[in-house]
């Protein structure tokens, strides 16, 4: 016989989505238990607020990690929605380094 009185466990996540340097989205909720990337992903309504985003071939991951969609989820994560860089963060960096050593040899 089932124990028709025992609670449901929710599970208590993140989404976040950073369309562009600067800027975040995030949404917080309950799920069940069970929970997959995939399911917080659509609970979330990222897709509706962020038209622009394909979701579909996003990379994603929870706390940094890539992740498959399919990845049960744990009380606590972060769903995390990763879009391309458009420079290699090496690469900036060096920029950045030329520019300063430039700036500091005219000074």
């Amino acid at each position: 016989m089932a124990d028709v009185d025992m609670p449901v466990r929710r599970l208590r996540v993140e989404v976040v989505y950073s369309p562009k340097a600067g800027e975040v989205w995030q949404w917080q909720g309950d799920l069940p238990d069970g929970a997959t990337v995939e399911s917080a992903l659509r609970a979330s309504g990222v897709a509706a607020a962020h038209p622009a985003l394909e979701l579909a071939g996003a990379t994603v991951g929870v706390w940094g990690c890539r992740r498959a969609r399919t990845e049960p989820l744990r009380d606590g994560d972060r769903v995390e929605i990763y879009r391309e860089l458009k420079v290699d963060p090496k690469e900036s960096r060096r920029l950045r380094y030329r520019k300063q050593r430039e700036a500091r040899s005219r000074s």
